[in-house]
């Protein structure tokens, strides 16, 4: 008698169009799930899904709030209208699910980072456990509040590739810098890139709060740091310019070495081989890769009379976790196609002259 009752409450809910009998069919549909959730079958479920699904549709977003908040804690929610709640625009919406529901999976969870707001992103990354290739996504189009949220959640994995990326994002950062010096799975390497990079400040801060364990060791990689400032850079691009020259005599110096360099992320090989492909020096072109003009890149490229597809791999690389990429991307490529060989042979000239005086 009560299902009876019930489905004859949904008809009327949906008929007769009243904001208040669709919430409280809602409610009353939500509770009886809930109620047998752990006794219900696939096919069960399914049917809660389709009606939630369709009541979801048609209620407003307090009760779609209320609604995703008690269907994340459940292993079993119907799927579907999870779903729906986690692609919703209004993150008040999402947030639930997207924190705590594991009826979603990796992939659902890494199509909502490449189409959903920063918003959504911070929601993904305060959730308990997160795989290395949701991290990856999350890394390359997530913002700083992101990136920092992702470093200090300890059920995060990340890959190699994704450590990386996240040493980097920390460079000029000290607070995220110090979040992610402290990741006890922090590779061994990164650790002392990243020790590298930081400024005073962050090291003794890291040294300060890392386990007593490991303290000696992250001692020793400062004193070896700071044994090596003061060398001269050119001397950091010697071994990559060696390895691109004997790259070039064995005539493997072309725009796949350039786009494994980038997958690799070994920035000095890569400054290095579009250097020489460019006849610039390797110094100008790092400086060109590293620097906050976005545009500044295209020189080198063009002088090189590199195809766009790599051009966009590598500007892809570089503008990981900006906002607008895409707007950005699509304006370079405007650009490179109107900038001719001759012109950005002839600028970069000029800034080779410029760097032999300074």
């Amino acid at each position: 008698m009560q299902q009876l009752s019930l489905i004859d409450d949904l008809e009327t809910a949906i008929r007769q169009g009243n904001p208040a009998s669709r919430v409280e069919t809602l409610r009353r549909i939500t509770d009886l799930f809930l109620h047998d959730a752990d006794r219900l079958n696939d096919e069960q479920i399914s049917v809660f899904d389709d009606v939630l699904c369709l009541l979801a549709e048609k209620i407003e977003k307090t009760a779609l709030v209320e609604l995703g908040s008690r269907l994340a804690p459940v292993d079993m929610s119907p799927i579907k209208v999870v779903r729906r709640l986690a692609r919703d625009d209004q993150i008040e919406v999402a947030a639930p699910v997207l924190i705590g529901s594991r009826r979603l999976s990796t992939a659902d969870l890494v199509e909502i980072v490449k189409t959903k707001s920063q918003d959504h992103l911070l929601a993904i990354s305060e959730r308990t456990t997160l795989e290395p290739t949701l991290t990856d996504a999350l890394l390359v189009r997530g913002n700083q509040q992101v990136v920092s949220t992702l470093a200090k959640n300890a059920g995060a994995q990340f890959s190699d590739m994704g450590f990386t990326r996240l040493v980097e994002r920390a460079d000029g950062d000290d607070s995220l810098g110090e979040l992610v010096g402290l990741r006890r799975d922090l590779p061994r390497n990164l650790l002392q890139e990243l020790l590298r990079r930081a400024t005073e400040a962050v090291k003794q801060k890291i040294l300060s709060l890392v386990p007593p364990e490991r303290r000696q060791e992250v001692e020793r990689m400062i004193t070896k740091i700071s044994q090596k400032i003061g060398r001269n850079s050119q001397d950091d691009y010697g071994e990559a310019e060696r390895f691109v020259a004997a790259l070039a005599a064995a005539g493997e110096l072309d725009e796949a070495a350039l786009l494994t360099f980038v997958r690799k992320r070994q920035k000095v090989e890569l400054a290095a081989a579009i250097a020489r492909l460019s006849s610039s020096p390797t110094s100008v072109v790092v400086q060109l890769l590293s620097g906050h003009r976005n545009d500044a890149i295209l020189l080198p490229c063009k002088a090189a009379q590199l195809s766009w597809p790599t051009v966009e791999f590598i500007l892809y690389d570089k503008l990981a976790g900006q906002r607008a990429i895409d707007e950005i991307i699509a304006l370079a490529r405007k650009d490179y196609a109107k900038l001719t060989v001759p012109t950005a042979q002839r600028t970069l000239r000029f800034m080779n002259v410029h760097e032999a005086v300074k």
